[in-house]
């Protein structure tokens, strides 16, 4: 059976090139919480040190597939893997991507040439507003899903660039689905993308996904962009 849901982005934070304000050191606090709530983790303000649950918390079976970035108006694929390939690749920044089954660390390696010429000059005009989508396929286990929620922050080196807040609903069990999120991409400068390619593994995102607000996963990626590719 398979279950499709699409949402849109359920409330954005937006801290682009922002200097940190709160300098209280949450991670510590919250690792030694046994809940962690999604007001929590929108306190944090520079990429964790450490995972905030393990593994072991996803008591849900939810287990992540498939992931592909398409750009928009163009609806041209950025970037596409499955599980498949996870399980055929060993964890090394040599890898494309790995898909962990709970918390773990994403390693994602983006080709700037696979965007179309008028998104990038879009992108450093800081004229427009723009888009791209993500579609996540996940599976669920042997319970329903109630309040499946994912928080996600984007950072370059300490500082926060934009929140990301989906909401995901219900999730019947069993099942197969299929979400679509739309991400606003921040503006940013020609300086600003040069410097993060330059510095690849700088920029990284921290993931955190709750049911009935309880923190159940945490990922972490670190990207690196290529131009020449």
């Amino acid at each position: 059976m398979i279950s499709d849901h699409h949402t849109n982005n359920k409330k954005l934070n937006t801290m682009h090139n922002a200097k940190n304000r709160d300098n209280t050191d949450y991670e510590t606090i919250f690792l030694n919480k046994k809940i962690i709530t999604p007001e929590d983790v929108m306190k944090i303000r520079m990429p964790t040190r450490n995972y905030l649950c393990p593994m072991e918390a996803n008591v849900f079976g939810i287990d992540f597939t498939r992931f592909q970035i398409r750009e928009i108006p163009s609806n041209r694929v950025i970037f596409q893997i499955n599980k498949s390939f996870w399980r055929e690749h060993e964890f090394s920044k040599d890898a494309s991507l790995l898909l962990p089954n709970g918390s773990g660390t994403i390693i994602l390696l983006i080709s700037l040439s696979s965007f179309s010429k008028s998104f990038i000059i879009h992108l450093v005009s800081c004229n427009d507003e723009l888009n791209i989508y993500k579609i996540v396929e996940f599976t669920v286990g042997n319970h329903e899903i109630q309040d499946f929620r994912m928080i996600e922050h984007h950072f370059f080196r300490d500082t926060l660039i934009k929140s990301f807040d989906f909401d995901f609903g219900f999730c019947i069990p069993n099942t197969v689905n299929t979400c679509e999120h739309i991400y606003e991409m921040p503006k940013m400068t020609h300086h600003q993308i040069r410097d993060m390619v330059k510095n690849p593994y700088e920029t990284k995102s921290d993931s955190y996904y709750f049911v009935n607000g309880n923190l159940f996963m945490h990922n972490k990626a670190e990207y690196a962009f290529d131009l020449d590719t």
